[in-house]
């Protein structure tokens, strides 16, 4: 389009200019040729008035000489009485020249008899034949001798203007051809590069609105195309959350009271369906999650508070802890904590670190979850008084999706996955309870987080914690 514009208009302009700049280019030298030929008039009729008194040649010689260039003027007087005296050879009609003659004796015996000024090409140039009275009656001729220079004078000049101001008109029309196809253009391109990015997975991709009014209606439709593909994917994702939680929960608790049937072949039977059927479950869940497609981050306004789900999860977990005798404990979900993570996301990975230590852990373990807030981040800390995991390396990995050892490695993924949308990571190390911590690191800002050692999550031995930090306060259990 754009360059159909340019072409549009370099052909439209050079027919305006060719159009204007010819005729005005023939105006111009017959301007020329018309100021040449006064100003030779104007010298001839120097030359009448002395014509009219006198025929001397003396005098008249003096004459022709002031008025113009004895080179360039001539006057032809008849034969005295009409006949030819045979004085200066060449003379027209057989009379006296005075200066030289260009112009034929037909041509100025022509202009005698018409008694009016005409014009005869000439070697070099034109000349003016002026016929004049004298005071006998009888008609003499002044020649004037205008030569081609002087005809074509600022002509080459005018035309070389003209073709300066056409072309300069042409390249102007081009350049604002040109910018205007690239104000219509460029919409229309970035129309299109959102919609392969859109194509390509990328969620935030939108289009400025701006351009002609079409490709702006055309802008907001994308948008707004955009905007619900991004929210029936966010309502995806959250059903896929829903789901995991709504489904590892109650499997949680189905376990642990198949472990208190005792023993005997029924006892059996049901822990080990009871075990399929959660195998059978994290399958379904990570192929639903292998198959969601990868969205960006969440918008502005997005998120929830944290504090208020730490508090509606422990409530739901501290049941089970009751009946296996665990002491527990929550720190830091007194005031809200507004983090850029969707609330059934956070939910989920709380219940999947929650169900990780009731799972492998011995009945009556405490655990303990604590909540801190700083300036550009919040840190969630699920901690345990467990043996500990052994190899924290190994269980990262599982959390990359190996499914050795018997674990699937889910709940990690799932809380990696929540930590690394923000920016932020995951972090395992040791409790001050004595078993294991699992801190998630969750960014505010959207910055990388600060220490990381790793692309899909941080494995780090805990230090002894300085005194008065705020992220490492004494975790002891009531």
């Amino acid at each position: 389009m754009r360059w159909a514009l340019v072409k549009v208009s370099l052909a439209v302009t050079a027919m305006v200019v060719v159009a204007f700049a010819v005729p005005l280019g023939l105006v111009i030298r017959e301007m020329a040729r018309d100021r040449a030929f006064s100003n030779a008039e104007r010298e001839a009729a120097a030359v009448a008035p002395a014509l009219s008194i006198t025929t001397d040649r003396d005098q008249l010689e003096r004459v022709v000489a002031s008025a113009g260039s004895d080179a360039g003027m001539s006057v032809h007087l008849p034969a005295p009485g009409g006949k030819n005296t045979g004085k200066d050879t060449g003379g027209a009609g057989g009379g006296t020249d005075i200066g030289r003659q260009r112009a034929t004796d037909e041509d100025i015996a022509a202009v005698r008899e018409m008694g009016r000024a005409s014009t005869a090409e000439v070697p070099g140039g034109s000349t003016l034949l002026q016929p004049v009275a004298l005071s006998s009656g009888e008609i003499a001729v002044v020649e004037v001798y205008v030569p081609e220079s002087e005809v074509t004078n600022g002509v080459g000049t005018a035309w070389a203007v003209l073709a300066a101001v056409g072309a300069a008109l042409v390249v102007g029309s081009v350049a604002v051809a040109d910018r205007l196809g690239v104000r219509m253009v460029r919409p229309a391109q970035k129309l299109v590069e959102g919609a392969h990015e859109l194509g390509e997975g990328k969620l935030g991709a939108r289009v400025p609105e701006e351009g002609p009014t079409e490709l702006r209606l055309a802008a907001v439709a994308f948008n707004s195309m955009a905007d619900q593909v991004v929210q029936l994917l966010a309502n995806e994702r959250e059903l896929a959350a829903d789901l995991s939680h709504r489904l590892r929960t109650p499997l949680t608790v189905l376990r642990l009271n198949a472990a208190s049937l005792g023993d005997g072949p029924a006892a059996e039977q049901t822990r080990a369906a009871v075990e399929q059927l959660e195998r059978e479950v994290d399958t379904i869940i990570r192929t639903a999650r292998d198959a969601k497609p990868q969205t960006a981050a969440a918008g502005p306004g997005a998120g929830c508070d944290a504090a208020e789900v730490v508090r509606e999860r422990m409530g739901f977990w501290s049941a089970l802890a009751e009946d296996e005798g665990r002491k527990w404990r929550v720190a830091g979900a007194d005031r809200p904590v507004r983090i850029p993570v969707a609330r059934a996301d956070l939910a989920a990975s709380l219940d999947a670190l929650l169900g990780n230590v009731f799972r492998h852990t011995a009945e009556g373990t405490a655990f303990a979850v604590d909540l801190h807030n700083g300036e550009d981040a919040v840190i969630v800390l699920v901690s345990d008084a467990g043996p500990g995991i052994p190899d924290p390396e190994a269980a990262m990995a599982r959390g990359r999706g190996s499914g050795t050892d018997g674990s699937t490695g889910l709940g990690l993924d799932i809380v990696r996955r929540l930590a690394e949308s923000t920016g932020g990571d995951v972090r395992i190390g040791s409790s001050v309870l004595g078993g294991t911590e699992v801190r998630i690191w969750i960014q505010l800002d959207g910055r990388t987080a600060p220490v990381r050692h790793g692309h899909r999550g941080t494995v780090r031995r805990r230090r002894q914690p300085r005194r008065g930090s705020p992220f490492n306060r004494s975790r002891s259990l009531p």
